[in-house]
Order: structure tokens, then C-alpha cells, then sequence
């Protein structure tokens, strides 16, 4: 394992190894990024589905933990307006870490393409300098094609971690909605 792995590593062209580099290290982002944003989310799903249980049962008001609260108890005169001001900035919170997910999900393959093209041209150089066999394309095409491999991995993290996320931001304003709904069914 270790010697393929130097072997890879030697036979590689820099700009190869320098794309697998950045495609780690937009994995690593990826998923800082999706488990940091997953469990707040749920976190707060959490809080704004006790405070829509409390007001289904006939509290006169949102909880303290409540997003809404915020904007609530700074205004004396409760409305549509104020509502989904806070449904705005509520929709803008949750919804914080999904356009890094999607650059990640849409570029990665692209990125490890450009790789494997640096790789396969890499490759068919050697063959113009030396008597090329089908063995030395094959084995250089196979080391390039690494590269593709590695982006669309980190893309199927991407988009699956994005489109969970997009879920959660989607139940969280829904709750919030069904909170604001129930406030001002209670004023009218």
C-alpha cells in the first residue's frame, strides 16, 4: 500500500498532486461546514418546534428561545410587516453555509478533470520520449484518472450535504411560518 502509494506519488505530475491536495482540503471544508450547520440547525428546529407546540396549546406568545421573540419584544405593535422581516432574517440564518456546498458540488469535477487532462498530457509526452507500449498508456491514463475521481467524490458529499441542509433550512422557516401564522390568527 504504501509503495503504490509512493509509486503513484512519484510517477504524478505536480499539478495533479497540487488538485488531490485542494480537493482534500475542500473536503475537510465541506464537511467543517455541513456538521457545524447541521447540528445548529437542528438545534434551533428543536427550540422553534417546542415554542409552536407551546403556542398550539394556547400560550398567548412565542418562547423566549424563539427566534421570533427577538423581534417581538422590541415592538409594541405586532404585524405582518414585523413578522416576515424576522421570517427574512430567519430565512437568511438558516440558510448560511449552503452557497459553499453548492460552489463545492458544482466545481469539484471540474477541478479533478483538469487534473486527469494535465495527467493524460503528462503521460502522452513520456510516450513521445520513449517507445510507447499499451502498458505505459494504460497505466499513466489510470493514475490521471485519480484526479476525476477524487472531485466527483467530493461533489456527491457536496450535493448530498447541501440538498440535507437546504431540508433542514426548509423545516426550520416552516415552523417559523406556522409560529407567525398562529400570532396573528390569535391578534385578528
Amino acid at each position: 500500500m504504501i509503495n503504490s502509494l509512493l509509486d503513484f506519488y512519484l510517477k504524478s505530475h505536480p499539478v495533479t498532486l497540487g488538485v488531490l491536495v485542494l480537493l482534500s482540503v475542500y473536503f475537510i471544508v465541506l464537511n467543517w461546514v455541513f456538521f457545524y450547520r447541521y447540528f445548529s440547525i437542528n438545534s434551533w428546529l428543536e427550540k422553534e418546534n417546542a415554542s409552536l407546540e407551546s403556542l398550539l396549546l394556547g400560550t398567548s406568545t412565542v418562547s423566549a428561545d424563539s427566534f421570533l421573540n427577538n423581534f417581538i419584544k422590541t415592538n409594541t405593535n405586532i404585524g405582518r410587516e414585523i413578522l416576515d422581516l424576522a421570517m427574512l432574517a430567519a430565512t437568511k440564518e438558516a440558510t448560511k453555509g449552503l452557497s459553499i456546498l453548492s460552489i463545492f458540488a458544482s466545481t469539484t469535477p471540474f477541478i479533478g478533470l483538469f487534473g486527469t487532462v494535465v495527467s493524460i498530457l503528462d503521460t502522452f509526452t513520456h510516450i513521445g520520449q520513449s517507445s510507447g507500449s499499451m502498458s505505459i498508456i494504460s497505466s499513466g491514463v489510470s493514475d490521471a484518472l485519480v484526479a476525476t475521481a477524487a472531485g466527483i467524490f467530493v461533489a456527491i458529499f457536496a450535493y448530498t450535504y447541501h440538498q440535507m441542509l437546504k431540508r433542514k433550512s426548509f423545516e426550520l422557516i416552516g415552523a417559523l411560518q406556522m409560529q407567525s401564522d398562529a400570532i396573528l390568527a390569535r391578534k385578528a
